[in-house]
C-alpha cells in the first residue's frame, strides 16, 4: 500500500540527530508493516490533488493547534473531509486525530488538566478486529495540549488515558484518530520535554521522565494501524 504521510510539521534541526524527521519516524514505524510511507509536506503548501492519489493517508503531529487560522490547515481540513467523502483510508496522530474531529463537525480546545507528556497507560474500551496483538492497557507515548472534547458525528471512542477521554476513536469504518505518538523514541520525547519545560509545569515534567525507561507499545500500536488501513480499503 502507498500511504500518503501528511506532514505537519518538521522536526527542529537541533534534534535531527535523534531519530531524525517526522518522515523518518513514520517510515520505520510503517514500512515493516509492508507500507510504503510518501511524504507530503503540507505545512509548506502540497496536498494531493484528489482523495484518490494514495491508498490511504496517515496525518502527523504538529505543533500547531487544529483551530489555528492558518491558510495549510484550512487546506488540510477541507481535504481531510475529501478523504471522508471519498471513503479512503485515514489514521490521524495526535495533531492529525484532532484535525480529524475538527474536520468532520467535531471540537478540540487545551486540556483543562493541562499537558499530556510521556508515557501513558491508554485503556482501550471497545476492541476492534484489527487490534492485534490484543492489548487492553498499551502504553503509549504522548506530547499534546489540545484534545478532543466533541466527536463528531458516526464516531466511537474506542480508548482513554487518565488525562485524555478521547485517546482513539473511529469515524465510521474508515477513519481512526490516535492521540498518542507510537512513532516518537523515548530518547526524542525527552527531547521534547526539555525544550517545552517551562510551558509543560515542573511536576508534569518530573513525572514523565521518570517514566520514559519504560518500554511502550509503539511495534503493537504499528501493527493495529498497518492492519486497520489493510481491512478498511478493502
Amino acid at each position: 500500500m502507498r500511504i500518503g504521510l501528511l506532514e505537519c510539521d518538521h522536526v527542529d534541526d537541533r534534534f535531527r540527530d535523534i531519530a531524525g524527521d517526522y518522515r523518518d519516524m513514520f517510515t520505520r514505524l510503517l514500512e515493516p508493516h509492508q507500507l510504503q510511507v510518501v511524504p507530503i509536506d503540507v505545512c509548506e503548501g502540497e496536498l494531493p490533488h484528489k482523495a484518490s492519489a494514495f491508498d490511504a493517508y496517515v496525518c502527523t503531529g504538529s505543533r500547531r493547534s487544529a483551530f489555528d487560522d492558518l491558510p495549510w490547515i484550512h487546506d488540510l481540513t477541507a481535504f481531510v473531509t475529501d478523504v471522508a467523502s471519498a471513503g479512503a483510508p485515514f489514521v490521524g496522530i495526535c495533531f492529525g486525530h484532532q484535525l480529524l474531529a475538527h474536520a468532520l463537525g467535531g471540537e478540540v480546545r487545551r486540556a483543562e488538566g493541562g499537558w499530556g507528556v510521556g508515557p501513558h497507560e491508554t485503556v482501550v474500551g471497545r476492541v476492534e478486529p484489527w487490534m492485534e496483538p490484543c492489548l487492553e492497557r498499551p502504553l503509549l507515548q504522548y506530547m499534546h495540549q489540545d484534545q478532543v472534547v466533541r466527536l463528531p458525528d458516526d464516531a466511537t471512542v474506542l480508548a482513554a488515558a487518565d488525562h485524555c477521554p478521547v485517546a482513539m476513536f473511529r469515524v465510521g469504518e474508515q477513519m481512526l484518530g490516535v492521540q498518542a505518538h507510537p512513532e516518537f523514541p523515548a530518547a526524542y520525547v525527552d527531547a521534547l520535554i526539555g525544550a517545552r519545560a517551562d510551558r509543560i509545569g515542573a511536576d508534569t515534567v518530573d513525572a514523565a521522565r521518570r517514566a520514559l525507561a519504560t518500554a511502550t507499545d509503539n511495534d503493537a500500536v504499528a501493527a493495529w494501524i498497518s492492519t486497520f488501513l489493510r481491512v478498511v480499503r478493502r
